[in-house]
């Protein structure tokens, strides 16, 4: 098989699994985004909590990637990673952001955007003593987003803090941490026939949210 131009424009899917209408959405897309997310879970989707998250740095050019989500309540979505990776550099400038769920198997998908702010040292320490032991010490040598000689660099830089720390926890380093994207917009899309797809759209208007039909 070659990839053309032909090709793609000729690779398609009609959806056709779910319809979505306003009386089905929770009037809180919190609510709803967890009936969506056990949805997921229950039809056993490969890592339901994938999202892509998207910034922009000073000069507005946007920058995307995925991260997992570890943590949604009424405030908002939670995520971790380094600081002083390229995505927290772009978010101490420009904080707000993009989530993107995508869950091909019941044809859905969630758009999130909202501010963005980090979560408390104690919350960010609290998590990151539930993570195994080698992905702490992942966090603690990975300078996540510079350049580095080799992967050799990197092996070798987790064999000795192995050796150092043995079998015990270490300690959070002060560059990783969590975030906190406290939605302003939430938009809710069911995949139908023809590309006629439903979307669902929530905004938050003065501490209310109003939720609209959107075209596809």
């Amino acid at each position: 098989m070659q990839v053309t131009n032909e090709f793609l424009q000729n690779l398609r899917q009609d959806y056709k699994s779910a319809s979505l209408d306003e009386s089905d959405v929770d009037q809180d897309p919190i609510v709803q985004f967890k009936k969506w997310f056990e949805h997921a879970v229950d039809a056993q989707i490969y890592e339901p909590n994938v999202m892509t998250l998207a910034t922009a740095d000073k000069a507005g050019r946007p920058d995307a990637r995925i991260v997992l989500l570890k943590g949604v309540d009424t405030d908002g979505f939670r995520f971790f990673t380094n600081y002083l990776s390229a995505k927290g550099k772009e978010l101490k400038r420009n904080p707000y952001a993009a989530l993107v769920f995508f869950w091909p198997e019941l044809e859905r998908q969630v758009r999130i955007e909202g501010t963005v702010e980090k979560l408390d040292k104690e919350t960010s320490e609290a998590y990151f003593n539930t993570r195994p032991i080698a992905s702490q010490i992942g966090a603690v040598v990975s300078p996540q987003s510079q350049i580095i000689p080799n992967r050799t660099f990197l092996e070798e830089k987790v064999e000795d803090l192995k050796a150092k720390s043995g079998d015990k926890s270490v300690v959070k380093p002060a560059h990783w941490g969590g975030y906190i994207v406290k939605p302003t917009r939430i938009e809710f899309w069911q995949g139908r026939r023809s590309r006629l797809h439903d979307r669902i759209n929530f905004e938050l208007v003065k501490g209310s949210w109003i939720k609209t039909r959107l075209a596809p």
